[in-house]
C-alpha cells in the first residue's frame, strides 16, 4: 500500500501532558498530522467534525473516561481506536474489544511499538481495493472501493479489524481459516492459542449481523480449527 503520511490525521486523547507532547511530536516527525486533547470533554464533536484517520486513547482521562468515549464512538464512527492504558489485566483488554477497541497497548510502551501499531491499523483502513468491486452473499454486500459492509441494505458499523475479517471470509467462502491464520492475516501478529483477541472480535461481528437478521447465520464456527463463511445446509 502507498499512503501518504501526511493525509494521515491522528486524534491524542492523553491527560497527561508530558506524555501527549511525547507522542504528538514524535508522530509529527514520522510525517503525521496529529490533534491532542487532554480530557474527555470535546472528543465525540471533535471526531463528528473532523476526518481523523485513527484515534489514540487513553482510559484514565478528567469528566468522561475513556472506556466510554469508545462506546460513544461507536454509536457513530468506526475510526481506528488504539486504546493506550496502564490497565493490564486480561479481562480488561477483552471488555476493551468488545466495546469497540482495535488495539491496546499498555504503559510505558516503546515509541517504535506504538508507531508500528498505528501503522498496522492504518494499512489496514487503507488497504487499496479494486475501483467499483462489491462481494454479495445471502444479503450480505461488502463495498470494496468504499470499505463498506451492508446487511440487507443496512449499513454495520464495524471496526476496521471487523470489516477486515468479514472482507477476508467474503472473498474466500469455501476456505476454512484456521484462527492463527485469520489472526496473523489481520493482526499481522503471531498467534498464541491463549489470547482471546479473535475470539472477541468474531463474537462482536456476529452480534452485529444478529441484529439486523436474527434468523440468519454468517459465520460458522468449524470446531478444533476455526472459522469459514456459512455454507447452507443441503
Amino acid at each position: 500500500m502507498n499512503m501518504d503520511k501526511k493525509s494521515a490525521s491522528i486524534l491524542i486523547v492523553e491527560d497527561d501532558l508530558e506524555i501527549n507532547k511525547l507522542i504528538a511530536d514524535f508522530l509529527v516527525e514520522k510525517d503525521y498530522q496529529v490533534t491532542s486533547l487532554y480530557d474527555g470533554l470535546q472528543v465525540t464533536d471533535t471526531l463528528r467534525k473532523n476526518d481523523f484517520s485513527l484515534v489514540l486513547l487513553d482510559l484514565m482521562l478528567p469528566y468522561r473516561s475513556g472506556d466510554m468515549l469508545l462506546a460513544e464512538i461507536r454509536n457513530f464512527s468506526f475510526v481506528p481506536v488504539i486504546i493506550i492504558s496502564a490497565k493490564e489485566t486480561t479481562q480488561n483488554k477483552v471488555d476493551l474489544l468488545r466495546l469497540g477497541a482495535d488495539d491496546y497497548i499498555t504503559k510505558p510502551f516503546d515509541m517504535e511499538e506504538l508507531l508500528a501499531r498505528i501503522e498496522s491499523n492504518l494499512r489496514r483502513t487503507y488497504m487499496q481495493s479494486s475501483p467499483g468491486k462489491r462481494i454479495e452473499y445471502d444479503g450480505l454486500t461488502i463495498d470494496l472501493e468504499k470499505n463498506t459492509a451492508y446487511l440487507l441494505e443496512n449499513e454495520l458499523v464495524l471496526t476496521a479489524k471487523e470489516y477486515t475479517i468479514l472482507e477476508l471470509l467474503m472473498k474466500y467462502p469455501d476456505k476454512v481459516f484456521s484462527k492463527a491464520n485469520l489472526f496473523q492475516s489481520v493482526w499481522n501478529e503471531e498467534y498464541f492459542s491463549e489470547d482471546n483477541t479473535l475470539n472477541v472480535h468474531i463474537s462482536n461481528l456476529r452480534s452485529k449481523l444478529k441484529a439486523v437478521c436474527p434468523d440468519r447465520d454468517y459465520i460458522d464456527t468449524v470446531w478444533g480449527i476455526g472459522y469459514r463463511l456459512h455454507k447452507a445446509k443441503g
